[in-house]
Formats: structure tokens, C-alpha cells, sequence
């Protein structure tokens, strides 16, 4: 009986030493771990749980097992129309081969690095062998959305669109960026394979113009704009002639209508005062003689001090005594 309670014993104690030792490991969900042993590698886990491995000879090494992001630094590029652009691309990717990651990458730096220099890569090829249209647009909407728009325009907007010539369709684009995305990211994964690595994507995030060519662009962009301006001065010149004109022209109508009436009204006074003095002279004569003359007297010798006369007929009622010729 003493014997076996010291077996029992022994094996308790030698059970203690083992588990503090450290045999088992935890593999939490979203890792994965290499398992090497003096450097080589025996094994390789992907599940998450409870394991076991050989205390001090077994070295566990823990890896991401999730989606990660990788942002690439901004690098000038040539387009197939000779203009330097800076691009700046993400990327997402994942470890799909912990044993190739370990042995051609071992850490994520290293990792990060490596897929940088193949992006970048892949960038600058699929880049280079297209215009800049493809890669900034992913449809033609731009040009369909111009024809939807010059139908609904009034006639003084086309007008001047048509003296700024902003009529002209863009570049139509065959790919797209959406396409070119995917040629980078295919581009790529030709190579990280090798390194345990699953490109998932690459999308630029930032395409910008160099700056030696930022300025010119600016520059075009203010000549687009002073020319607009000045088709607006030119329309609105032309719009305020042609309204002058018409001001001018209603104005001289009008001017002409009024001297008309007041032709037509002189005329119809003339002749109504023309049948009144012929029927005061009809009723008498006489009187209206005297009338007249004293009438041209008030308007003829108001200027003058003295009158001489040789016995004038016009002044026939002053020198009568009676007010009579």
C-alpha cells in the first residue's frame, strides 16, 4: 500500500512539473501559429482552441488570421499620354499559407514591406499602359449625362456653350478604374503566392497631378472659366442691344402715335375754331374787325413806347374817335 501511494505521488508530482512546464497553448479566434522546433518547422494551425506542443523545444509563432489593410505610400507615375500623376493606393490581403509566410516573410513587417514593393509594382504597370481617362472614371455617365442635360437647357445656355465650345464629348473610357483595379490586384497576386500572401484588392484612394503639372492645369481651369465669364459679358451685351433696340423702337412708335393724335387733335381744334370765328364774323362783322385788331395790338405794341404812323389802316380803330374806322 505504501508503494503505490509513492507511485502515485511520483506521478502527481512529475504531472505538476509537466504542466508547469507550460505543454499547452491557446489559439484565440482570428490567429493562426506556426509550430517549429529548432528552427524547423513540425506544425501548423488554423483552428482556434486548446494544443499541445513540446515544452522548451517547440516555439510557437502567432500570426492574424483576419483581413488586413495595407496603405501605400504616394508615388508618381506615368501615364500612356506622358503625364505624371502621384497615386496613392490601399489594399487589403490576408495569410493564407502560415508555413510559406513564416519561412519567406517570418514577420508582418517584413510582410508589409514586401507587399508594398509588389503593389507599387503592379501599379506602375497596369498605369503606364493606359490613359489617364481609365483611370480616374469608370463609366461613360459623364457624356450621357451631358446629352440628358442639353436637351433640358434653355436657348441662351446653349448659346453659350456653344461660343465656349462646351459641347465637346469626353474621352470615352473602354476599362474603367473598377477594371484596372482588378488588372493590379490579378498583376500582384502573381507574385505574393510565393510568400503564403492572398491579395484580396487594390484601389487607388488618392490621384492627384504632379506638381508641374498642377499649375497647368489650374491655369487651363481659370482660361475655361475666363472664357465662360466671356461669353456671359458677350450674351449679355448682345441682349442689351437687342433690348435697346427694341426700347428705341417703341419709343419712336410711340413718340410717333402721340404726334399723330396730336396732329389729328390741333387739326380738329383748328377747325373748330375756324367755324367759330366764322360764325362770330357771320353774326358781326364789324365787331369781329375790332376784335382782331385789338388782339394783334395787344400781341404787336406791348414792346414798344411809341407808335408813329402815316394814317395806316392797321391802326385804323386807334386814330378813329369813336373806336370805329
Amino acid at each position: 500500500m505504501k508503494k503505490f501511494l509513492g507511485w502515485i505521488i511520483t506521478i502527481a508530482i512529475l504531472l505538476i512539473i509537466v504542466l508547469c512546464m507550460g505543454p499547452f497553448y491557446i489559439i484565440n479566434e482570428g490567429e493562426q501559429v506556426v509550430v517549429t522546433r529548432i528552427g524547423r518547422i513540425v506544425d501548423t494551425h488554423t483552428d482556434a482552441g486548446l494544443h499541445i506542443k513540446v515544452p522548451f523545444i517547440d516555439k510557437i509563432t502567432t500570426y492574424p488570421k483576419r483581413v488586413l489593410s495595407l496603405d501605400g505610400d504616394p508615388q508618381p507615375i506615368q501615364t500612356k499620354e506622358n503625364l505624371f500623376i502621384v497615386v496613392d493606393t490601399t489594399s487589403r490581403w490576408r495569410i493564407s499559407d502560415p508555413s510559406k509566410f513564416y519561412q519567406n516573410l517570418t514577420t508582418l513587417n517584413n510582410a508589409y514591406n514586401k507587399i508594398s514593393d509588389i503593389i507599387d509594382s503592379s501599379t506602375r504597370t497596369i498605369i503606364t499602359q493606359n490613359r489617364l481617362s481609365e483611370i480616374v472614371r469608370s463609366s461613360n455617365i459623364i457624356n450621357e449625362s451631358k446629352t440628358t442635360k442639353s436637351d433640358l437647357q434653355d436657348e441662351d445656355t446653349k448659346e453659350i456653350e456653344n461660343l465656349v465650345n462646351m459641347n465637346s464629348t469626353s474621352e470615352s473610357v473602354y476599362k474603367g478604374r473598377s477594371e484596372l483595379c482588378k488588372q493590379m490586384t490579378i498583376e500582384a497576386n502573381k507574385l505574393v503566392p510565393d510568400y503564403g500572401v492572398e491579395l484580396i484588392d487594390i484601389v487607388p484612394r488618392q490621384i492627384k497631378y504632379s506638381d508641374e503639372l498642377t499649375e497647368s492645369v489650374y491655369n487651363r481651369m481659370i482660361k475655361d472659366r475666363n472664357q465662360v465669364a466671356q461669353a456671359y459679358r458677350s450674351l449679355g451685351e448682345g441682349r442689351k442691344a437687342e433690348w435697346l433696340g427694341r426700347l428705341e423702337n417703341e419709343k419712336r412708335t410711340i413718340a410717333s402715335e402721340a404726334y399723330r393724335k396730336s396732329e389729328e387733335t390741333k387739326g380738329m381744334a383748328d377747325a373748330e375754331a375756324a367755324k367759330i370765328y366764322s360764325e362770330a364774323y357771320n353774326k358781326d362783322p364789324e365787331f369781329y374787325s375790332f376784335w382782331k385788331s385789338i388782339e394783334s395790338y395787344k400781341k404787336n405794341l406791348k414792346d414798344y413806347p411809341a407808335t408813329y404812323s402815316t394814317n395806316m389802316d392797321y391802326f385804323k380803330y386807334l386814330y378813329s374817335p369813336s373806336g370805329k374806322k
